[in-house]
């Protein structure tokens, strides 16, 4: 390709296009202008890629141009880009007499054709083309006068540069480019890489930002070019191993005229001499004659190959061919390329033959493919309209001849073409155009399933990457109003099985499962390690599942099964700890009594010498003497008394084997630089205990006569409280879980897998563990069985109770079609359901997960807490240290004090050591006392218990964040459709507008019930589920001849309601005696009309059996389209219905104006009284909608909400949320997850309300399974109950430890109080125990009732006037506030209002019976039920 004949591209961005016409006339005037070769707009990216001819256009003249047009045009980038052209060598048969003028007319014409030389001495036209829009075989098919002219071509060394071909063939790599953000970036990487030797063609895409690049690999290597991307400054990846092209069904075709560069390069044609080889090809994959014909006629037509035998019997294939020319590879590639591509072909043997044949050229051997060969993809496009064969064959004729087409095959019977492509010459929506162009509805089918995982907040969609690309699908649902990214490698990686493997003797058995099963498709990674006989397997779900691969294990000889897992809630239940904890209070106790045996002995002796020393007056010796000679104080050895050596091995195992765990987990602490409660224990202890010990080895050495003080007493008595408070606390905490453990406790272990056959009949069944079930499988589960899956019931009829999940107490319908959640109990009918969720992708194990990470989750008072445990136990230590050093400085400054003040001071021991003594029994003291722990289970405590109730009670809190963050709300924002209103439409009420002897309302009713049977509109169906309801049956009459106008009503013939009408006809008769009529009629003959509709309508019901009416209904416009006159009065009905936010519809039979009907989306029972509440609580209550402001006024009329913002887009509702907070409000936003998703991420608290499995549970922080909007009161009432309690927990803890330490330290030593380490130990274990105990209070925690609620609220409850309800619309905060009168106003309409109903009594009764509330009633306010008939 060259750049001599110089043509340019251009981008242009084209601002205020709306529509495919918009392009097509854009495409159409520029196209037309002299010098524009080709033009493509794109609606999408808003912009036009224009290849133009630089001497005739500049970029800047296509730009105003295009702005002529009306449309606001940009130019980023003025530089344009060069665009390589094709010279084209053709020659004009000798016998012709050439029509030159028409062939350079017909030329000049074509798209992309640049320049055009014709020679007509030596009858030779050369073309210069643009490659991407016009090739030589599209120019020989529009002038097939001409051929292609490979001698000149070869003459043409710059263009031959182009055909020469590697002996390797042509690699395609795919590479993933990061940091693309223009159309600009694209085309500098095609431009650099697309000029690199060796690389034939380059397209980068910036949607999928990935280049696939086709290359020469004996010219340049993958790593070279990615070398090449990343110099232009874009971070490259090989996504995919480079792999040879396959030669397509087409391509044999193309080798018919291939072009090839000659062997020597010469720049003539030389003759030479090749010879002609045999080889025998075995084909497997051929079933028949037609098989052998298809090969047949596919190679002999290659010139190369001058014979072709094929034998079905031997399934062999013996080919002559031209060695010269190709070779046998090639020829085994376009055996297999043969349609339809499914013959599997190898080489059995080569022979040369001796025959010299001349050839036309000398060639080289062809390889597999030609460098101009594009990639091809494939796409499938749904086509509408088709008839016959005659419209298929149309279709293949005329897009067959499409550039860029390689091959197009359309069926009838799925009404759809697929069609394979050259994504350089042409795109899906092309072709689509193309095939409505010619008179068919076309659509690209690019989206083949979605599956929602509901609880992971995943989706995952099978697309055609033809058609769609993920980032389009991601915008979709954006667009939808949900958040939505991209999962990178979202496919890897996705099953894991670990197996254990029985068996294997050998590595050789471990090469032979690893290469077997890594070879099945599916099978990404597979290691078995021969030591452990495990096999750690990673599949792709999609495709195989572990039941298939165990199979395969068990296949090749050896026994394979799952690892268990545990499936229990033994990690929640703390049993482990909690015997650990047992055994070592147990063992502490064991040597804890004979020490405190001794104390007390030791206590009660020192008590009865200080007593004989006040009373006998004895002095300091005989007190000495009298204490030496006491049993216990006798020295065994000089300084060693029966007491110390007592106590010294009492002490040891509770030191060593008691306290071991406190040893292991302080020394973790201290690995990590932390300092836990351990650390502070283990110090105590282990100083009170070397002390000692140093003290006795001292008094030993020195053969001391007086016995030291020694502390064995103090690590056993610590030990034992300490542990006493650890086993109660974990006791506790295995408590607070419970409700996860439940949660756990109701996944089955196993599940019954049965096959059927194609008409649903049961061949076989069998148990596996659930762990074993695939998506897909079919699971029979039987009453009183749980669901091991999520599924869809396909089979069945059955109750289900899902109140263990959802906290619904009733059971629930299950049929064909429903969804069943796994977990949840099947009652009394067999059910047959396909898996669609399993193993962790299930609701149950996303809510178990959900509750697990809400448990673990910290509040950020927790971290505060956190913090403080940090500093604590070095700030206790220094505390210690000054409390030893304090009391050694006044004990040597004032002994008197600790005479005073030490209990038990005994004048045998030396003053010194007395001083000592004391202030070290201080100093252990305040780190005895001195608790972290319970300042670190206060918040995880509390946070534990309340996210565990609010899951037993179907509140699924995401963490101690949301929980904390609850109670500090101060405004609660309603969406309205779904939320306070069930989001499906139901009648409210139905007016008869004739008098009840022409027309009865119970035949009203079966007529329109009728008529609307037929309809999809939801309006439709709520009709049709009203009228069955009212007239009690399941079936109505038949509707012929149906109509829809969209956006005005239906038309039809209603026959067969006769039989019905007879059915209820007592019910007929109480309905006409009730219902009036909008006709004036005297009180005297109402009584006639009523008593003689009863003879009519019973004549009418016998007389005419198959009576046919004429039905029309919908609005005003609808009926006054046909003919009728829609009178004022019931023109007022219908404004007055609109105005409370209803949808009004009239019915008209055999072209009479019969009935009105009123249908609205009626407000959840409970919203009225969640709303009051709310308010009660403090909140501001808001509601939200997009809406109309009519709607939303009556709704919030309904339910007492007086702030209003009405019309607001998805988007806008975050901006309103963002709007309320900015005011410094804490909002939470309450939505039912369809289009609230971001509001619900953006405030404070997003509570999601729904049935627990449509809900957007991504966005929301508090998912309520529910659909009762009292479990948003619920809700918040739980969180304030835990954030009380954690409050609670946090004095509890500070508490002990600040009036602890204190004591410990001796400050209240004046008035007595003194603590010894023991009581210190004792006081620390009761503060943990205590906190965890404050938050098992609240398990006590009920959800109120709704009749609890009800009580308390039902007096001061009343439904709003309008003129107390502001309505902001949109997104500005323009309030529209009903006219407020003023006070004189007020009165005088007061007044004249009560006058005219006294003068219209008459009038007023009327009004009443057919549901207009009279003026007066209106004007106090005073919202009256309408009628009888309202529901």
């Amino acid at each position: 390709m060259d750049r001599r004949m110089g043509v340019d591209s251009v981008t242009i961005t084209v601002e205020g296009m709306t529509c495919n016409s918009c392009v097509w006339t854009i495409e159409q005037r520029i196209g037309k202008l002299n010098g524009v070769h080709h033009i493509k707009v794109s609606l999408e990216e808003k912009n036009a890629t224009i290849i133009y001819d630089p001497k005739l256009q500049t970029p800047k003249t296509l730009l105003e141009a295009i702005e002529d047009m009306g449309f606001d045009a940009i130019l980023h980038n003025p530089n344009p880009f060069p665009v390589l052209t094709d010279t084209v060598f053709l020659t004009v048969a000798a016998s012709l007499a050439v029509p030159w003028d028409h062939i350079q007319n017909t030329l000049l014409k074509t798209k992309g054709v640049t320049d055009i030389k014709i020679s007509p001495q030596q009858r030779t036209v050369v073309v210069t083309v643009i490659p991407s829009i016009v090739n030589a075989n599209q120019i020989i098919e529009l002038l097939p006068d001409l051929s292609l002219d490979i001698g000149t071509l070869e003459k043409k060394s710059g263009t031959c540069e182009e055909y020469s071909m590697a002996q390797a063939g042509e690699v395609m790599l795919k590479m993933k480019v990061e940091g693309m953000t223009c159309h600009s970036c694209t085309s500098t990487i095609e431009g650099k890489i697309g000029k690199l030797q060796g690389v034939q063609r380059i397209k980068v895409s910036l949607d999928n930002q990935e280049a696939t690049i086709v290359y020469q690999p004996h010219l340049i290597t993958a790593e070279e070019i990615k070398r090449q991307i990343e110099a232009v400054g874009f971070p490259a990846f090989i996504k995919k191993q480079p792999k040879y092209l396959k030669l397509g069904a087409i391509d044999i075709e193309r080798l018919k005229n291939t072009p090839v560069k000659s062997s020597e390069g010469s720049q003539q044609r030389s003759p030479s001499y090749t010879s002609d080889s045999t080889v025998t090809f075995i084909i497997d994959g051929m079933h028949c004659k037609s098989c052998v014909l298809n090969i047949e006629s596919a190679l002999s037509t290659l010139q190369y190959v001058s014979s072709i035998v094929v034998s079905l019997e031997n399934r062999s294939a013996i080919v002559k061919y031209n060695a010269s020319s190709v070779t046998p590879e090639t020829l085994k590639k376009a055996i297999e390329a043969v349609s339809p591509g499914q013959y599997r072909v190898s080489i059995s043997s080569e022979v040369e033959s001796t025959s010299n044949s001349p050839s036309s050229s000398s060639l080289q051997k062809i390889p597999l493919n030609i460098a101009s060969h594009p990639l091809t993809q494939e796409t499938v496009i749904n086509i509408y309209g088709m008839t016959c064969n005659s419209c298929v064959q149309s279709i293949e004729g005329v897009i067959s001849k499409k550039a860029g087409v390689k091959s197009i095959r359309v069926s009838l019977a799925n009404g759809n073409g697929t069609v394979e492509y050259d994504p350089l010459l042409t795109t899906p929506e092309a072709l689509r155009e193309a095939i409505e162009d010619m008179g068919f509805d076309a659509a690209l089918s690019g989206i083949y399933s979605v599956l929602v995982a509901l609880m992971a907040g995943k989706a995952e969609v099978r697309y055609n990457p033809a058609v769609i690309q993920p980032p389009m699908i991601a915008e979709f649902i954006r667009e939808l109003g949900f958040g939505a990214t991209m999962i990178e490698n979202a496919d890897e990686g996705d099953g894991v099985l670990e197996l254990v493997v029985r068996g294997m003797t050998c590595a050789s058995c471990v090469h032979k499962i690893e290469s077997i099963l890594t070879k099945h498709r599916g099978i990404f990674y597979c290691s078995v390690a021969l030591a452990t006989n495990k096999a750690h397997i990673k599949y792709d779900p999609e495709i195989i599942g572990p039941r298939d691969i165990i199979h395969m294990v068990e296949s090749l000889g050896f026994e394979a099964s799952l690892v268990k897992k545990d499936r229990s809630a033994s990690h929640l239940d703390h049993k482990r700890e909690i015997r650990q904890w047992r055994r070592s209070f147990l063992v502490s106790l064991f040597f804890c009594i004979p020490v405190m045996g001794l104390m007390i002995y030791m206590m009660v002796m020192d008590h009865h010498l200080a007593a004989l020393h006040h009373n006998k007056n004895m002095s300091q010796e005989e007190m000495t003497n009298i204490h030496s000679s006491m049993f216990l104080e006798r020295q065994i050895l000089p300084g060693l008394s029966i007491m110390n050596l007592l106590s010294f091995l009492l002490c040891v195992p509770v030191q060593f084997f008691g306290g071991w765990y406190f040893y292991i987990q302080a020394y973790k602490a201290l690995k990590h630089k932390t300092a836990n409660m351990d650390v502070l224990i283990v110090l105590a202890t282990t100083i009170a205990f070397a002390y000692s010990l140093v003290i006795l080895l001292v008094a030993m050495y020195e053969r001391a006569k007086v016995n030291p003080i020694t502390f064995f007493d103090t690590p056993p008595m610590l030990f034992v409280f300490i542990a006493l408070g650890r086993w109660l606390e974990h006791i506790a905490k295995g408590k607070t879980s419970e409700a996860l453990a439940k949660l756990i406790s109701l996944q089955a272990t196993e599940a019954t897998i049965v096959t059927l056959d194609s008409d649903n009949i049961l061949l076989s069944e069998e148990q596996v563990d659930v762990e074993l079930v695939q998506r897909g499988d079919i699971i029979k589960v039987v009453p009183g069985g749980k669901f091991p899956v999520d599924g869809r019931v396909i089979e069945g009829h059955s109750m289900v109770d899902e109140s263990l999940i959802t906290g619904e107490a009733m059971p629930v319908a299950k049929k064909s079609g429903s969804t069943v959640i796994a977990g949840s109990i099947n009652q009394n009918g067999s059910l047959l359901i396909r898996a669609t969720h399993v193993g962790a992708d299930t609701t149950l194990s996303q809510i178990v997960k959900l509750v697990e990470e809400a448990q673990t989750s910290k509040a950020p008072i927790q971290q505060f807490a956190d913090k403080l445990s940090g500093y604590f136990v070095p700030f206790i230590v220094i505390i210690s240290i000054t409390t030893l050093l304090v009391w050694i400085i006044i004990g040597f400054l004032n002994f008197e004090i600790v005479e005073t003040y030490f209990p038990g001071y005994n004048r045998s021991i030396s003053r010194t050591e007395t001083i000592i003594r004391f202030a070290f029994q201080a100093a252990i003291t305040v780190l005895c006392i001195a608790c972290p722990c319970s300042l670190g289970l206060a918040t995880p405590t509390a946070v534990m218990v309340g996210t565990g109730v609010g899951a037993q009670n179907g509140i699924l809190i995401k963490g101690g964040e949301p929980l904390e963050m609850a109670h500090k709300v101060k405004v609660v924002v309603f969406d309205k459709t779904g939320t306070i209103t069930h989001g499906t439409p139901v009648v409210n009420q139905v007016k008869v507008l004739v008098e009840s002897n022409r027309i009865s309302r119970s035949k009203i009713l079966a007529i329109v019930g009728t008529a609307e049977s037929n309809s999809e509109h939801p309006l439709g169906a709520a009709i049709t589920k009203y009228c069955k309801q009212e007239l009690d049956t399941e079936t109505l009459g038949t509707c012929v001849d149906f109509q829809v106008v969209p956006g005005c009503g239906i038309s039809c013939k209603v026959i067969n309601i006769e039989g019905l009408l007879h059915k209820n006809n007592w019910k007929i008769e109480e309905n006409n005696i009730k219902n009036a009529s909008l006709v004036q009629i005297d009180a005297s003959n109402e009584q006639s009309s009523t008593s003689s509709s009863m003879i009519i309508d019973a004549q009418l019901s016998n007389a005419l059996n198959a009576q046919q009416y004429k039905v029309l209904i919908g609005n005003r416009e609808w009926m006054i389209r046909n003919g009728l006159v829609v009178n004022n009065d019931v023109d007022d009905f219908m404004t007055e219905h609109e105005r409370k936010g209803r949808t009004a519809v009239l019915v008209a039979v055999d072209d009479e104006l019969c009935g009105l009907i009123a249908i609205a989306d009626t407000v959840k029972p409970e919203a009225e009284l969640a709303v009051h509440i709310l308010k009660s609580m403090g909140l501001e209550v808001v509601l939200m909608t997009g809406d109309n402001s009519k709607t939303a006024r009556s709704i919030a009329s309904q339910v007492g909400i007086t702030k209003v913002f009405a019309e607001v887009l998805p988007s806008h509702k975050v901006a309103k949320v963002k709007q309320l907070q900015e005011e410094g409000k804490r909002v939470a936003m309450v939505g039912d997850g369809i289009n609230d998703s971001p509001a619900l991420a953006m405030a404070n608290v997003g509570i999601a309300i729904g049935t627990g499995t449509d809900v957007a549970i991504e966005a929301a922080d508090v998912v309520l399974i529910r659909n009762d909007l009292l479990d948003v009161v619920a809700s918040i009432d739980l969180s304030r109950k835990t954030v009380k309690r954690i409050r609670i927990n946090f004095v509890f803890a500070l508490i002990y430890n600040l009036v602890g330490i204190p004591i410990a330290a001796g400050v209240f030593m004046p008035i007595g109080l003194v603590l010894q380490p023991w009581m210190g130990s004792a006081a620390m274990a009761a503060s943990s125990v205590s906190v965890v105990l404050s938050s098992l209070f609240l398990k006590l925690y009920r959800k109120p009732t709704y009749e609890n609620y009800e009580l308390h609220a039902r007096s001061q409850m009343g439904q709003k006037r309008p003129s107390e309800i502001s309505v902001h619309v949109g997104i500005d905060d323009t309030s529209r506030n009903s006219p407020k009168l003023g006070l004189l106003d007020r009165l005088v309409n007061y007044s004249r209002a009560s006058i005219n109903s006294l003068l219209s009594d008459k009038r007023s009764l009327n009004s009443i019976g057919t549901g207009e509330p009279d003026k007066h009633s209106l004007l106090v306010g005073d919202c009256r039920e309408d009628d009888d008939t309202t529901l």
